[in-house]
């Protein structure tokens, strides 16, 4: 069935709240819990684990939401994070699901809450960095969840990152950006803090503590170091002898790991070259992950297990399959089908995705994800046929793209288009070199892999080459911006979300908690302290060749960004506004880094796609009543969106009723 007679996925089903999310059980076993919609607003819900019909909310609240949320070892408690308006102050808030109101941990302004321990062994409290004192810089401390009583355990006056603290909250680890940008980690000894492991700038990204085995004797590491690609690495902390418990020659060990939850020993690893794979380092869960590798061919997670280790909650999906959570009990071996994530999408035409590798032009090979329309097929070396493409940015741009469930890909797929996913350089999981080589690359040899998979794109029947769009978010929306100033007639339209425009301004206004990893970001984005540095953050800011623009634009800024200020938003269009190029400019003044609440979600992909379907010509719904309940304003060209006129004066007088 071709794409223009498959049925429009709404979307609602794809980017509306989820039914449930975040399925956990509580340590001793007695409740699941999960995050739901309380009056359109997601909160924590929990239900005895034999009697789901009972869940009630364990918290209220009425604005952003809850995203994150864990379970304590004290009987009944569980701590969650949230911010207000996107400003990304988290603080942390206990909460008793027996009764009472939730308690604060962290009521001090502007700031952000950093949960560093967790423990069986100290179940009454729990370890909490705070940067009130020094917005730069976290403190930590020892939290009563009783009382919320705090009682200082370091004092960071030293400008540590973070510190490491082992099951009895003793800190034996802290680590620290050195003037080079390299890493070292120190060890806390009688006499002090000591250096026990160095990490030089290339390995900065790759190399670090993830955690101690609960009796302190073991650090497990991910290093780089003297390899490409980032192993496990498991070292003796009495001896100092080290082991490799995992590694894999096409891609980092990424920190994904199946650890005993009382002795802290790792038991798999998980790495993903195209797709994932988990690797059995303790024998005894080996039978475990096979009998959840018959619940299908897509990536079976293990989100909780209770102290007793006796049963998990599994998290299941796969490209053409959204969440679904189940109960593994492991002594009878028995898999209980719970429910659905996202249930609006059963019987929807989801689609796969396939793993593609693409050759940059100076020989790179690039891990990258295509996701095509229902009715085009790709045999590995061609498409069916061709279809308009969005060619979708990550973010970081210190991260990458996976395999797996979605929502971005699934919608744009079933409008019609093809989507192509590129770990770019720079991207992180495919080892250090691949990373470093893009180094002061942003809108360079970075672009050029973007440019060169729309080649191959076009190479294989996949699209082309004037029906390509490129759109992503953060480091994706600066890619876009990019792509329309620095190869203007490259994309027929571009989609900019929270992108920065001008790399000076991204450097100068960095969150306060940011700034000891600063030299970081000089090495990698360029050095705002030097003349050559300088001079190369103006060149490579799309705000300098704004006037280059000559393809339609479409920005999504949160006014409460603290990484990518509004600003950046601004300043590009106002630089177009004043050389009378048009641009469609959305902002939300209840978001920060990305549009979390539903509504403003929706009302914005709702734009977006239109958008694209008067520049691409693919399908879309009408935008209607989709901005109902949304904050968004329009502050210049509401005009370049067809229906976008309509749908603001409806919302603005829904809104004045």
């Amino acid at each position: 069935m071709p794409a223009t007679e498959t049925t429009l996925i709404p979307r609602d089903a794809l980017f509306g709240n989820p039914e449930r999310a975040s399925v956990q059980i509580s340590p001793d076993g007695r409740h699941l819990s999960w995050l739901a919609p309380l009056e359109g607003v997601l909160n924590v819900w929990v239900a005895p684990v034999d009697d789901l019909d009972a869940a009630r909310p364990v918290t209220r609240d009425a604005a952003r939401g809850i995203r994150a949320y864990f379970w304590t070892f004290r009987p009944d408690v569980l701590l969650y994070l949230r911010d207000d308006g996107g400003d990304e102050d988290f603080h942390a808030f206990r909460v008793d699901v027996t009764g009472g109101e939730p308690l604060d941990l962290t009521p001090y302004e502007s700031t952000t809450a950093d949960i560093a321990g967790v423990s069986h062994l100290v179940p009454d409290a729990v370890l909490i960095g705070m940067n009130d004192r020094d917005p730069e810089l976290h403190d930590l401390y020892r939290v009563d969840l009783a009382t919320g009583e705090r009682t200082l355990v370091e004092q960071n006056t030293d400008g540590f990152l973070g510190y490491l603290a082992d099951d009895r909250y003793e800190v034996r680890y802290a680590l620290k950006q050195r003037p080079d940008a390299g890493m070292d980690l120190l060890a806390r000894t009688a006499e002090g803090w000591e250096v026990t492991e160095s990490i030089g700038f290339e390995d900065s990204l790759s190399t670090a503590p993830l955690s101690l085995t609960a009796d302190g004797s073991v650090l497990y590491m991910l290093d780089s170091r003297e390899r490409e690609t980032a192993a496990l690495v498991a070292i003796d902390v009495a001896t100092g002898t080290r082991s490799v418990v995992h590694s894999d020659a096409r891609a980092d060990v990424q920190g994904r790991m199946l650890v005993h939850p009382t002795t802290g020993v790792v038991q798999a690893v998980g790495v993903t070259y195209l797709e994932p794979e988990w690797a059995v380092v303790d024998e005894s869960v080996a039978v475990d992950l096979e009998r959840l590798r018959q619940l299908g061919p897509g990536d079976a997670v293990i989100n909780t297990r209770t102290l007793d280790d006796a049963t998990w909650v599994i998290a299941y999906s796969a490209p053409d399959t959204p969440l679904a959570y189940h109960l593994y009990r492991r002594e009878t071996g028995e898999v209980q089908y719970l429910f659905s994530g996202r249930p609006a999408l059963d019987g929807a035409p989801l689609v796969p995705m396939t793993g593609v590798e693409i050759t940059a032009r100076d020989g790179l090979t690039l891990p990258s994800y295509l996701t095509l329309p229902v009715g085009i097929s790709f045999d590995g070396s061609r498409a069916s046929a061709p279809v308009p493409m969005v060619l979708f940015v990550h973010g970081g741009p210190w991260a990458r793209d996976g395999f797996g469930y979605d929502s971005w890909a699934q919608w744009l797929a079933n409008r019609g288009y093809a989507v192509l996913q590129v770990n770019f350089r720079g991207s992180t999981g495919f080892g250090k070199a691949f990373t470093t080589a893009g180094d002061q690359q942003w809108a360079a040899t970075m672009h050029d892999d973007l440019l060169d998979a729309v080649e191959w794109a076009v190479d294989n029947g996949v699209t082309t080459r004037d029906k390509v769009a490129i759109m992503g978010g953060s480091y994706g929306g600066y890619a876009t911006l990019a792509g329309l100033t620095f190869t203007p007639t490259a994309f027929a339209c571009g989609v900019d979300i929270v992108g920065p425009s001008n790399l000076h301004t991204l450097l100068e206004t960095i969150p306060p908690y940011w700034k000891p990893m600063f030299e970081q970001l000089a090495r990698r984005v360029g050095d705002p302290r030097t003349e050559e540095g300088a001079a190369l953050l103006t060149e490579r800011s799309p705000l300098t060749h704004a006037d280059a623009i000559v393809r339609p634009l479409l920005i999504g800024q949160g006014a409460n960004d603290p990484r990518v200020k509004q600003a950046e938003s601004d300043q590009i269009v106002t630089a177009m506004s004043e050389r009378g190029i048009p641009v469609t400019y959305v902002l939300f003044p209840d978001e920060g880094h990305g549009f979390h609440r539903p509504e403003n979600s929706k009302s914005f992909n709702a734009i977006a796609e239109n958008f694209l379907a008067a520049h691409l010509g693919g399908r879309a719904e009408p935008i209607a009543d989709d901005l109902r309940g949304s904050s968004t304003e329009v502050p210049t060209g509401a005009d370049g969106v067809p229906g976008l006129v309509d749908a603001l004066s409806a919302h603005e007088a829904v809104s004045r009723a």
